[in-house]
């Protein structure tokens, strides 16, 4: 990288940090370091889909994952954050059909390996938009290294898991009620399914009694599903239908016979507290036939039309079905009611239609023998999950009384195709590589099976097939397990849990030792980002191109806490670019200020001799926060670590250091200038070296200008903890800001001209030798007089006609007629003084009349609080007009 001496005047991350990132990538510093002397660290990129734009949740993990991977690389261990992507099935040939549609085709016109090949197509050509994406965000990992789930050597991993699984009896097929998508005709998983609050109706319909003695009457949402209702239930404790109990219902329009059971699992206060049993299309009814043996009867077709179960209303799309049998009911007598009601309705995360659940014949993965091992590992601790009381909620969905079989095949094109191919007398036969001949009969004719594997069952190998399982490669040897594993809380199960079930499944070990999940991004007042509520602080490139990479990824790490929801905020995105800003701007003073042999500022200056007070001080504060830092980063305490280095660099560094050093620089000594350049460069280079894993592109920037060893503050040694501190130069330079503070809230209290120079008289007890020494520092900081600054041990009698502050056991006084005109200052106050009152007066009087019972709460509850901070204002002008008063 070129050097010079001189930065800009304005920090320009536009054009910085593409520079910084293409040579980054160009010098080969995100590769790993290979020593096997050395235990690595290593993270595994949580693959975004192929399809994707980068949002917030790529933002975040971005982020973290960043900071951990330049922290660890710092510190010159072997470091990999390997990338890729996710052939995300459905999503791809969601958004694959639609472009062939425009052309007026349909896959099935194409047919599977013409679409198949389009799909590959598409993907070379469309493929690599979020991982230039991710790349804006100064993502450092190594893209030599990149891998996509379905490349051949993921492939073949995949197929000889499932081999394995099947062959050891934990892959099986069958019926089993799913997720099912209408419009895609696929089963989904829970996670691709997203609920939302929808307005709804509740209709209560009335179902004949058998022996004519009346009705029962149920509550449903989704009236068409009673086609296949099979039973009604009750709540055994409920006294209004025990004797109904037992006995036979008939199901309208279709005239089946179903039976009246009990069931602890009927809430009595829905509805009626009698419910339609429908185990083929409900989840909860399922459970509920599975125990009382009930009929499954499916009444839709996989495109969500009633099928010939549903007697005339087969063919009818769902919802047309549902018109015409609320209106044969009404006609009929049977219908009760209708009443609005609000309901929490499962969508298609990928085309929005309203999922279905539907018995389907599907392939499962038994999880409980998987999960045994995986509960073990976590409860051991050799998993440690952050935050720590996520554990509860792991726990409880691997548990064996919650969890359910996973099933893994989709009704798509696109994916890896379930490796099991059936011949003519339905044997199955299940190979890693595609076989000629059934293993049961011998026979030839075989065909494979046409569905696809669930994409979480490619991503739960990520950890170890990128890395060459089922060879023993290398790469495999030395980087797995890897070292920690960072998402978002929101899969903990989907994700996480089956990687370290396929983790120890197939390598015998853990996937990673720590799982650190990140929140949830939302809008400022707390509600979730969707297509449907985007606003401009949703998409990160646009908060990039606005504020820059690094504004975004550091108010991420300032606002978000292991597994807490983060509020998408601008304000503080700004706060973030200032703080870059300031930082710029520090080190533009610093490098103006070198002198002619920058090259002789090699730090430490820790040890140096005759540092002034100030130098001693930062150089102790830093120690101090090289050691916090640490501690925190261990412990995962991002957000606190930011914040540190944020108050370090900001309060104490650049609004008190620089200008204390303002003096020594300023003065004739020249031994002491260049002890303060040295700290000046020391600290700052440090503090960079802290705020690099954070901020790496205006850090990086700044650290070339400075005199520094090395190509890149990328690959700079890492600020060691156990760093030496001064306790002593830490109070006596505290006790100077403290001086300084109460000076110039005295100025700014009695409206004193900044650049007025005043007197001041200083108390200082056993002090008074060490303040001495800082007569210059306090003159310039605090805007004093130096001829008129007097600092005694003791004073008696006490100053005439000053304004007196008292800071620790130190007293000081301020001539006020130095400062301003007192008699001119008392009449102004009284006067705001008397204007106050009758403010006070005025507001106590509208809030005892009736105006408190009449006018709107809220403007009640404004005039309040407009009372309580008039008297606030009344009391402290009444203190500083006493102060003069009495002023010595």
């Amino acid at each position: 990288m070129p050097k010079s001496n001189e930065l800009p005047k304005a920090y320009n991350p536009r054009e910085v940090e593409q520079r910084l990132y293409d040579w980054w990538e160009a010098q080969g510093f995100f590769a790993p370091q290979i020593d096997s002397s050395k235990k690595p660290f290593v993270v595994v990129i949580p693959p975004p889909n192929v399809t994707g734009e980068l949002h917030h949740g790529h933002a975040m993990f971005v982020t973290f994952e960043d900071l951990l991977i330049r922290w660890h690389r710092m510190k010159g261990e072997p470091t990999l954050w390997l990338p890729g992507t996710d052939h995300a099935g459905i999503a791809t040939q969601n958004v694959v059909e639609k472009a062939v549609a425009k052309q007026g085709k349909t896959r099935q016109q194409l047919g599977r390996e013409k679409f198949v090949e389009i799909v590959w197509e598409w993907k070379a050509e469309y493929g690599g938009i979020i991982t230039a994406q991710i790349r804006r965000l100064g993502a450092s990992v190594d893209w030599t290294r990149e891998r996509f789930t379905m490349d051949a050597q993921l492939s073949r991993a995949v197929r000889e898991a499932f081999v394995r699984l099947y062959k050891k009896g934990l892959i099986y097929r069958g019926p089993r009620l799913v997720n099912w998508c209408p419009r895609d005709e696929t089963a989904i998983s829970d996670l691709e399914v997203e609920h939302e609050e929808t307005q709804g109706k509740l209709y209560y319909v009335k179902y004949p009694l058998e022996d004519g003695s009346g009705f029962i009457t149920v509550a449903t949402t989704r009236p068409e599903t009673m086609l296949g209702d099979t039973a009604v239930a009750v709540n055994p404790n409920d006294a209004r239908y025990k004797n109904l109990i037992g006995r036979t219902a008939i199901l309208p329009e279709l005239g089946r016979k179903i039976p009246i059971i009990a069931d602890e699992s009927v809430a009595m206060e829905f509805g009626t507290g009698a419910v339609k049993v429908t185990p083929a299309h409900d989840p909860t009814d399922y459970e509920l036939g599975t125990r009382h043996n009930l009929a499954f009867i499916n009444v839709m077709n996989t495109d969500a039309s009633i099928n010939e179960n549903g007697g005339v209303y087969a063919g009818l799309d769902r919802f047309v079905a549902r018109e015409k049998l609320v209106s044969d009911l009404r006609r009929d007598g049977l219908l009760e009611k209708i009443e609005e009601h609000t309901l929490s309705l499962g969508h298609c995360q990928r085309c929005h239609a309203i999922v279905e659940p539907l018995i389907s014949t599907q392939w499962f993965v038994k999880m409980q023998p998987l999960a045994e091992p995986a509960i073990e590992a976590v409860r051991s601790g050799e998993i440690k999950i952050v935050p720590e009381r996520l554990n509860k909620i792991y726990f409880q969905w691997m548990d064996a009384s919650h969890i359910r079989d996973w099933c893994i095949s989709r009704q798509l094109w696109w994916g890896h195709r379930i490796p099991v191919w059936y011949c003519e007398n339905g044997h199955m036969t299940c190979e890693t590589t595609d076989p000629t001949r059934c293993a049961q009969c011998d026979s030839t004719n075989l065909h494979q099976d046409e569905d696809v594997l669930d994409t979480w069952f490619s991503s739960g190998l990520w950890p170890f097939s990128t890395l060459g399982w089922p060879d023993e490669t290398q790469d495999l040897k030395y980087l797995y397990p890897t070292s920690v594993l960072e998402t978002g809380y929101d899969i903990l199960f989907f994700w996480v849990a089956r990687m370290i079930m396929m983790g120890i499944e197939f390598t015998g070990k853990v996937p990673f030792d720590t799982v650190y999940l990140h929140g949830l991004m939302r809008h400022s007042d707390g509600s979730k980002m969707s297509k449907s509520n985007f606003r401009v602080g949703d998409n990160p490139l646009n908060v990039i191109a606005e504020y820059s990479s690094d504004a975004l990824r550091f108010f991420i790490l300032t606002s978000s806490s292991p597994g807490n929801d983060v509020r998408m905020n601008l304000d503080k995105v700004a706060d973030a670019r200032n703080f870059a800003n300031k930082i710029w701007n520090a080190a533009r003073f610093v490098l103006a200020n070198l002198g002619d042999t920058p090259e002789s500022l090699n730090h430490p200056f820790t040890q140096r001799p005759n540092l002034s007070l100030a130098d001693r001080w930062i150089l102790s504060r830093q120690g101090g926060l090289v050691n916090t830092i640490n501690r925190l980063f261990e412990e995962f305490r991002f957000n606190e670590a930011a914040q540190e280095i944020y108050h370090f660099l900001w309060d104490e560094y650049c609004d008190w250091y620089i200008e204390a050093s303002k003096v020594t620089l300023n003065g004739e000594d020249e031994a002491a200038k260049q002890n303060t350049r040295g700290v000046l460069v020391q600290v700052l280079d440090q503090s960079l070296r802290l705020l690099h894993p954070m901020m790496p592109f205006v850090t990086e920037e700044i650290w070339q200008h400075l005199p520094h060893e090395g190509p890149s503050l990328m690959v700079a040694e890492w600020p060691r903890g156990g760093q030496p501190t001064n306790e002593n130069a830490e109070k006596d330079f505290e006790r100077v800001m403290s001086i300084v503070r109460a000076i110039r809230n005295a100025r700014s209290e009695f409206n004193v001209e900044p650049a007025r120079r005043i007197p001041a008289i200083i108390a200082a007890s056993e002090h008074r030798d060490s303040l001495e020494t800082q007569r210059e520092v306090l003159a310039f900081l605090a805007r004093l007089n130096p001829e008129q600054l007097e600092i005694h041990a003791k004073l008696e009698p006490k100053p005439e006609q000053a304004y007196a502050l008292v800071v620790e056991d130190l007293e000081i006084y301020l001539p006020l007629a130095a400062m301003i005109d007192l008699e001119r200052e008392k009449a102004r106050i009284a006067k705001e003084v008397d204007k106050a009152r009758a403010e006070l007066v005025r507001s106590e009087k509208m809030l005892d009349s009736d105006f408190a019972q009449k006018a709107p709460a809220e403007v009640v509850q404004r005039e309040r609080e407009k009372l309580a901070s008039t008297r606030e204002r009344v009391a402290k002008l009444e203190e500083q007009l006493n102060a003069l008063n009495g002023a010595r």
